[in-house]
Order: C-alpha cells, then sequence, then structure tokens
C-alpha cells in the first residue's frame, strides 16, 4: 500500500514526539525520563479512543531502541524505527487484548520475555486495550510486570481504566491522555486539508472537529469522507457537509424548542419530520436536544467565544432572547423527560414514533409564560392542593406539577371520596385479591409465587428474602397500598424463613389430594379393573 492510497488516520500518524497535538505535558514528561535514564518498568496510557495512546506506545519504544540514541530518533530513523513503524520488529511485540484474553496467553508471554532481544536494546510488550485481559491473566502477570528483567519494557493501553486491577495501575507509570482542544483539532485538520489539496471551508472544518469530540482520528476520518464526497472544482460548505455526516442546523432545535412552549404541536412535529427525512438518527436528536436544553439554562454563564464552534451568531443570540422567557424548573423538567426518552428509543422497534410521542409530552408540561407568572400560578396551585388535600404534610408524596399548560387551572384532587369504604385487609389472600379487583397482575404473580410470608397485620407486612421477588416489588406495591388504604404500609425483608409461597401451598394440597385419593378402595378396584389406568385431577363434592 503506497502512502498516498493510505487512509488520513493512518497517513498523518504521528512518527515521533514533536508530531503529536494536544498531549504537550505527558510528552515532554517521559521525553525527560528518557534524557534522565529513569525508564519506568511499565506505561499505562488511558483516555477516549483516537487521542494517540497506541501511537505514543510506539514512539516511546521507537526511542528506547533507536540506534542513534532518544534525541536523534525524531531526526535520523534507524533500521529499529522503520521496523517498528512497519510493525515487523522481532523484539517489539503488540499484542491486542480484546483478542488474546486468556491466562494462557499471558502465560506464552512471560515464556518469551524470558529470551533477550535480538537486536534492540529493549524487547517491548506493547498490549492494547489491556482492560479486555482476564482476572486470572492479570494476576499471571503480576509478578513479571513487578520485577522485569532489565531489558524488558510493558506498555498498556486502555480506554477504560476502571477495568484495570489495582494491583497493575500501581505497578505503572500511568499517563491520562486528554481530549485534543477543539483550537489545536481545528488547526492540524486544516493543515491536513490544504497538504490533500482539499477544498473545504473553515465552518465545515470546524463542524467536523465538532463532531469528533476531540478525538484526532475521528476528525482524520470524517475530513477523509469529506474530501471524498465533493468535485475537486467546487467546496465544501458548511451545509453540505451536514448532510455528508447526517446532522441538522441547531437553528431547527431552537424553532422546535419554541414551539413546544407555545404548544403548538402541528409545526413541532412539521419541524421534526424535516430533520428525520434528512437521515438523522433519533439518538444524535435526542443529545442535540439536550445540549440545547443545556445552553437554555446556562446561556448567562458562557461566552460565545468559547462555543463558537456548536453556536453561530444568530443562534446563540436566539438562544439567549428566548432564554428570558422561560424559568428553570421548565428545562429541568425538559431535561428530566429527554433523558429518559434515551430507554424508550431501545424498546421501541420504530425509533421516529417514540421521537414524535416524546415530542408531544413536553408539550404538556409547560406554555411559554414569563417567570414571574409561572411563580404565580404554581404556588395557586400548591396552595389549592394542600387545602383540598387532608393528607398530612409529611406524608405528602412530592411530585412534578405538570398541569400549568392547561388553558383552566383544574389542579387534581387526591381520590380520597373513592377510597372512604377502605378495603379489608386481613391477611395475604385479601391482599392478593385486592390486586385482582384493582387489576394489579403483576403484583398478584409477584405476592403468589415469590412472596414468603412472615407476618401480616394491617399496615404491616413482613416477608422472608426472596432471589425470585421483582426489584421494584416492594416499592411499587408500597405506593399501590397507599393509594388503595390512604395509609403508609411498612414492608419489610426478615431473616426468618416464612411460609411457603401460595404457589407452593397449592402444588403441597395438589400432591396431598393425590397421595389421599390414591389411599381410597375406588382407586384400587378402578386400577385392578384397568391397570393402564391414570389419575390425573382430584375433585371434591361441595
Amino acid at each position: 500500500m503506497t502512502n498516498n492510497s493510505k487512509v488520513l488516520a493512518l497517513k498523518y500518524r504521528p512518527q515521533n514526539f514533536n508530531d503529536i497535538i494536544g498531549q504537550e505535558v505527558i510528552t515532554e514528561t517521559i521525553k525527560n525520563s528518557l534524557k534522565a535514564d529513569k525508564i519506568p518498568n511499565a506505561y499505562l496510557f488511558t483516555g477516549i479512543r483516537g487521542v494517540g495512546k497506541t501511537t505514543i506506545a510506539r514512539i516511546v519504544a521507537k526511542s528506547l531502541n533507536c540506534s542513534n540514541g532518544f534525541e536523534n530518533s525524531c531526526k535520523e530513523k534507524c533500521s529499529n524505527c522503520d521496523a517498528i513503524t512497519n510493525s515487523n520488529h522481532l523484539d517489539i511485540l503488540e499484542m491486542d487484548a480484546a483478542s488474546k484474553t486468556s491466562v494462557d496467553d499471558v502465560r506464552d508471554l512471560i515464556e518469551f520475555s524470558r529470551y533477550g532481544p535480538t537486536t534492540a536494546k529493549y524487547k517491548i510488550f506493547i498490549i492494547d486495550e489491556v482492560h479486555m485481559l482476564s482476572k486470572q491473566a492479570f494476576n499471571a502477570l503480576l509478578k513479571t510486570l513487578e520485577e522485569p528483567p532489565e531489558y524488558l519494557k510493558f506498555i498498556f493501553a486502555t480506554t477504560e481504566i476502571k477495568k484495570v486491577p489495582i494491583t497493575v495501575v500501581s505497578r505503572c507509570q500511568r499517563f491520562d491522555l486528554s481530549r485534543i482542544k477543539s483550537s489545536e483539532l481545528f488547526e492540524f485538520i486544516k493543515k491536513v486539508k490544504d497538504k490533500e489539496n482539499g477544498k473545504i471551508s473553515d465552518d465545515a472544518l470546524k463542524f467536523i472537529v465538532k463532531l469528533s469530540e476531540g478525538s484526532v482520528r475521528d476528525a482524520l476520518s470524517l475530513l477523509d469522507k469529506a474530501l471524498l464526497s465533493i468535485d475537486k472544482d467546487k467546496e465544501l460548505d458548511l451545509k453540505s457537509a451536514q448532510k455528508i455526516f447526517g446532522y441538522f442546523d441547531k437553528s431547527n432545535l431552537i424553532e422546535i424548542f419554541e414551539a413546544l412552549l407555545k404548544g403548538d404541536q402541528s409545526k413541532t412535529l412539521e419541524i421534526y419530520r424535516s430533520i428525520y427525512e434528512q437521515g438523522v438518527d433519533p439518538k444524535i436528536f435526542i443529545n442535540d436536544f439536550l445540549e440545547i436544553l443545556y445552553y437554555f439554562k446556562n446561556i448567562e454563564a458562557i461566552s460565545q467565544e468559547s462555543k463558537n464552534f456548536d453556536l453561530n451568531t444568530e443562534e446563540f443570540q436566539s438562544i439567549k432572547n428566548l432564554s428570558k422567557k422561560v424559568n428553570t424548573e421548565t428545562i429541568i423538567l425538559f431535561w428530566h423527560f429527554t433523558i429518559k426518552v434515551l430507554d424508550e428509543l431501545d424498546i421501541v422497534a420504530d425509533q421516529n414514533i417514540s421521537i414524535e410521542m416524546f415530542l408531544i409530552r413536553l408539550m404538556h408540561i409547560k406554555s411559554l409564560k414569563t417567570n414571574e407568572q409561572s411563580s404565580k400560578l404554581e404556588t395557586n396551585i400548591e396552595n389549592k392542593i394542600k387545602t383540598n388535600n387532608p393528607i398530612k404534610n409529611k406524608d405528602k408524596i412530592k411530585q412534578i406539577k405538570n398541569v400549568i399548560q392547561e388553558k383552566k387551572l383544574n389542579p387534581p384532587k387526591i381520590e380520597v371520596d373513592k377510597v372512604k369504604d377502605e378495603p379489608k385487609l386481613v391477611n395475604l389472600d385479601d391482599l392478593i385479591e385486592l390486586c385482582q379487583i384493582k387489576r394489579e397482575l403483576q403484583l398478584k404473580y409477584e405476592l403468589e409465587t415469590n412472596v414468603n410470608l412472615v407476618k401480616f397485620e394491617y399496615g404491616r407486612i413482613e416477608i422472608s428474602f426472596n432471589e425470585k421477588l421483582e426489584k421494584n416489588f416492594i416499592k411499587n406495591l408500597t405506593v399501590k397500598l397507599l393509594e388503595w388504604t390512604n395509609k403508609r404500609w411498612i414492608i419489610s425483608l426478615s431473616k426468618k424463613e416464612g411460609n411457603k409461597t401460595i404457589r407452593e401451598s397449592k402444588v403441597d394440597f395438589k400432591k396431598k389430594n393425590f397421595e389421599d385419593a390414591k389411599k381410597t378402595e375406588t382407586y384400587e378396584k378402578v386400577i385392578e379393573s384397568f391397570p393402564d389406568a391414570e389419575l390425573t385431577e382430584v375433585k371434591k363434592d361441595d
């Protein structure tokens, strides 16, 4: 493969410390340690994808083994440097822990480490995605990692440092690679664009920087795609870049936000459908909607210069003006509902429908009102609820006020009238029957199948621990009992064994009936006359 035919991420991969961007502190520290000849047994590089973990690992390997010496390794390449660059050096073993996770793979590595280097000064093991190693593999590596031979060095790279055992981390010199700053990344890909003779506007490049989220590899991959998507004589502008990468203008989100607050359903859905028709993924839409909510909440605390890659002047001013007309409570409610819809997207087959229903729900949270108006309305509703609510303040369940948007304010009355005749719950059977009446079939199933009763009295239920019990059972049952009886119930777990479940009791009762039936004279006569007969059911006359 020629250099020109390589993808940009490989073609412009740094080959020495001077080429690395955004990691100056780390590279300076490593260079100082090499100059002082204070080389750790193992390096550990951690950070998000595409910020230089594996690249720096290879550069360290070249610096340690360069025939011309460390200080000249950046200027003059030797045979060792070329071999490491081409990944065919005999003494530099680069291993992907995602495909070699077992303890046997590590044992082979340790066995290989017993032999000194052939042509280089150091034998170096570069293990990428080291967090993928098994627990046994990590344990097998500990002794060699702590006291390796003088000629052996380890270099680890990982995106998930929390999965690496602390015993391994403590034996390494750890370096946390940060995301590349937007300004640095912009200047870098602009230089690459010029070298590739590409015609892309600065706005489009800034857009690519934003999508890359601080990853150099992502930025170069996106730039590669952008360069391949345009004719040689045309310049790629921002709008064309947005179409290529399935992105949409922030102004569309601002329009949706304003339409939501006004309760204009047709306009809201019209704008969203136009975004969806551009091929925008629903999850991307939700993430960008969250970003807009952040701007609405904090627009006064950020400057346009600090976010110039996210908002243009017109969008920045639009958010600033509109934010004065909406209160903080609305933004927080919107944020809460938006976060929750991310879980729904993994369940619903048609994500587009889920987004439309999500936007309709947001419209029923609040209308567009000033802070002062909303505050007065909320106080008014709160007072009315206090007046009509006989439940004591200490027992009150705090709920999100979601009725302010109604033209006629009719605060929901707590259904006290419906519970005047409180259900008589004397035992577990009464509770199961009540669940049947209220159509709470899941609760009924849990009570019959997975509840081992220890003690039952009005207002308090004690059950034994059962691993099969649904994790939200106690919470759900407590809420329903409060709703049905207008009284807080205490449901506690006991260390006592408890009674058998209702279902187990029924099974035992059925078995006993079968055994009793088989002992009867009638059964014996039937078997004598019909040896192949089989008892399938026992019914007792009333």
